[in-house]
């Protein structure tokens, strides 16, 4: 079988698309959210959200279990026992403190000026990536998160001010959750997306819920706990298995950078909700924002580089990063899920910091 480089268009589009997809879902649930609290309190928001997320996905894995062969499941990847540390910690950072921090911050802090503040998480992301766990930065990712965080600046700054206003604050610090939750998770993004993702729910779900109930939360009629986990389902639940897909085929660092497109579509939705003409800084930290995305997107990395021999467990095809052979009966089915290993190659292509490419420079 012949090696098949990935395509200008599959590597330019695809994976940047699960992201982009992904940031839409859970940029649409920050107006949302700020309309349940009208009702609700900032810790059951949160709670229903994640529950919505991780009750959705646990149906949704079943009812896949169910369609899926013997074989499908025999070879079906499992989560390590030194993996677990990880997804711990980001179950901590990301699935408890991050939410109930923003749904703190969201209740004094307009709308749209949180969806904006949420771009942050992008920055503080790529920042860990590249100090903590040396992913690669090029100038041109340099350039579009240093507007991206001048746009924050922008956005958060009051005339005469002595301080940022603390609901920014918290929202930054929600940010800043977020953004070690990302970087662990990609620790563990080779495994199943909706297991991982499910995992988080449940664990932050019940958590946020359990504190809302100790504080002296009801829990709300039933139409509004509806919406609220159907919400969650879809703006964290499959925003999440969206992003840690793109974890796996991005890196860090760019699924973070594309996701900060977000809070563009939260803003949208929140000026439908509320209507109003932003101030001024808002449409300069919008545009400033807007340049560090347009940055990232137009970014080309590509030089010579090996690949050293790997063994690990996820879907792929036989492109030119996947040629071996099966010891099993295989009906020539693309994708597909089984144990394999790479062996050494050096070649050149264009590529972004995926689970294949984590290569020095």
């Amino acid at each position: 079988m012949p090696a098949r480089l990935p395509t200008r268009v599959t590597a330019a589009l695809t994976a940047p698309f699960t992201a982009l997809l992904a940031a839409a879902l859970f940029g649409a649930t920050t107006p949302l959210a700020k309309a349940l609290l009208g009702t609700l309190s900032p810790f059951m928001v949160a709670g229903l959200f994640y529950l919505g997320s991780g009750v959705g996905l646990a149906i949704t894995i079943a009812l896949r279990h169910a369609k899926q062969s013997t074989q499908e499941r025999a070879h079906a990847g499992r989560l390590q026992l030194h993996e677990l540390p990880w997804l711990i910690g980001a179950i901590a950072t990301g699935g408890v403190a991050g939410p109930a921090l923003l749904m703190l911050g969201l209740d004094v802090t307009p709308a749209a000026t949180s969806s904006l503040l949420l771009n942050l998480e992008g920055v503080f992301t790529a920042l860990i990536a590249w100090i903590v766990f040396r992913e690669n930065v090029d100038r041109q990712v340099l350039l579009g998160m240093l507007a991206i965080v001048a746009g924050g600046v922008a956005l958060s700054w009051h005339p005469g001010a002595t301080r940022l206003p603390l609901g920014a604050l918290l929202v930054a610090g929600a940010c800043a959750c977020w953004a070690i939750d990302n970087n662990l998770t990609r620790k563990v993004s080779i495994n199943d997306a909706m297991v991982i993702a499910c995992l988080k729910g449940l664990v932050a779900g019940s958590v946020n819920f359990g504190i809302a109930l100790l504080l002296g939360a009801r829990v709300p009629a039933p139409l509004t706990l509806a919406a609220a986990m159907l919400t969650g389902f879809a703006g964290y639940g499959v925003s999440l298995v969206l992003f840690v897909l793109a974890l796996r085929n991005l890196g860090t660092a760019r699924t973070g950078a594309y996701f900060s497109v977000a809070p563009l579509v939260g803003v949208t939705l929140a000026l439908i909700l509320w209507p109003e003409w932003p101030p001024v800084l808002f449409w300069v930290a919008a545009a400033l924002m807007a340049l560090g995305v347009w940055l990232h997107i137009r970014e080309r990395h590509e030089h010579p580089h090996t690949h050293e021999a790997l063994d690990h467990n996820h879907p792929h095809r036989h492109d030119a990063h996947h040629q071996h052979e099966h010891d099993f009966a295989w009906d020539g089915t693309e994708p597909h899920t089984h144990a394999h290993r790479h062996m050494p190659i050096t070649h050149t292509h264009a590529h972004y910091p995926d689970i294949h490419h984590r290569h020095s420079h």
